[in-house]
């Protein structure tokens, strides 16, 4: 079994802007789903006037739409809102991330798809869900790293609130959706019957925070931001040393005491604060004070080797240019090369899931906008079209 031919036969109409819906549509058609996006005439996704730009074409955009076709329609045109309709009848899947209540004053809505087509599995990413008091509310990224809060545990000690670097909130709501896609999809092809998927941003963000609620709920008191460190483990952060940090997590006592071995000092093995997990967690900040006095005699690359053989997980604090350099990166094939329309040329991080030792690649570039309108609109007969 090849990925690129787990969902093989499965069609997606994807009507998303930006991130969290394009993300999901992407890891379907990583999948082998045939997923066709259906974007604004003239404008199209948002993300397609992201840069960096590259001939013409953004760089942001074509790293969530691998692999996908291209349809342009204006919904609120009736004729051509019924050629979405249509596409719809003839899917397995929708997915869209409009605020809640869009895709019903467009006709578009599930209970209106359904009766079109019973089978559908109909996915709705949106800020915070389709009902409830939140419902109509907007949300990106950072005020949803806001809300559930995630920003509440990141960064440091006494510091002013600040966002993860990476936009944790939208793909985090399009891998719930693509997880929760193929599940209904199971569902339907036994039952007949399809589903309405709810995946909101701030419940796939708190999703993902179970050690945080689970901490709440066991204590009565919130988790706080600790920088870099664990609030239950220790050494488990970042150091600093001669060239700059290094990332060191000893999270259990047997690691502790090779740390203890590699720094020459197996006597914090008895020291009343340091003798347990609970302890050196308890006591991490001298810990943490104790441990940077040795290690600011050398760089990073010489403690991670003594780590390393030490049996201890370590790693240098990379940049991306760093990482994606990195050796296992490229044993793994996940950076391939990614022809965008109008001739340019990049690389693409491909799907990080591997069949059977093999990393699937690019089968499809992303799409100029409406590349395949005629391809797809064309095969529409009149009868598929119900006026």
């Amino acid at each position: 079994m090849n990925q690129e031919s787990t969902l093989k036969g499965v069609r997606v109409i994807e009507i998303c802007n930006v991130a969290a819906g394009p993300f999901c549509g992407m890891l379907l058609a990583d999948m082998g789903a045939d997923v066709i996006k259906i974007e604004q005439p003239g404008t199209g996704d948002t993300l397609r006037s992201w840069s960096p730009i590259t001939n013409g074409y953004s760089e942001n955009f074509a790293s969530l739409n691998r692999n996908k076709r291209s349809v342009t329609l204006n919904l609120k045109i009736e004729e051509e809102r019924q050629q979405a309709i249509a596409l719809v009848a003839q899917a397995d899947v929708l997915i869209e991330n409009n605020r809640p209540g869009v895709m019903d004053r467009l006709g578009m809505g599930y209970e209106a798809m359904r009766e079109k087509n019973p089978k559908l599995v109909y996915c709705s990413i949106s800020a915070y869900g389709q009902s409830g008091p939140r419902s109509q509310e907007g949300g990106f990224d950072l005020t949803l790293q806001a809300m559930s809060g995630l920003m509440s545990v990141t960064g440091e000690t006494g510091g002013a609130p600040v966002k993860c670097g990476v936009p944790v909130c939208d793909f985090t709501a399009g891998l719930y959706g693509a997880f929760s896609v193929t599940a209904a999809l199971r569902q339907a092809e036994a039952s007949g019957e399809g589903a309405h998927i709810d995946v909101s941003m701030l419940g796939a963000t708190l999703g993902i925070a179970a050690l945080q609620t689970s901490q709440y709920f066991g204590t009565g008191q919130d988790p706080v931001k600790l920088g870099s460190a664990h609030p239950r483990n220790a050494p488990y952060q970042v150091f600093r040393c001669k060239s700059g940090y290094f990332g060191m997590a000893a999270g259990n006592d047997a690691l502790w005491k090779a740390v203890c071995s590699v720094v020459g000092r197996e006597d914090l093995m008895q020291d009343g604060r340091f003798n347990t997990t609970i302890n050196r967690a308890t006591h991490q900040e001298a810990l943490r004070d104790m441990l940077e006095d040795i290690f600011i005699a050398d760089v990073a690359e010489v403690w991670l080797e003594r780590f390393r053989q030490a049996g201890v997980p370590c790693a240098p604090v990379n940049t991306y240019s760093d990482v994606l350099a990195d050796v296992q990166v490229e044993h793994m094939q996940w950076v391939q090369p990614l022809e965008l329309p109008g001739g340019g040329q990049t690389k693409t991080f491909v799907s990080p899931i591997r069949f059977n030792e093999r990393t699937a690649g690019v089968m499809r570039p992303p799409p100029s906008l409406g590349e395949h309108n005629e391809e797809i609109l064309g095969a529409l007969t009149r009868a598929d079209v119900v006026e």
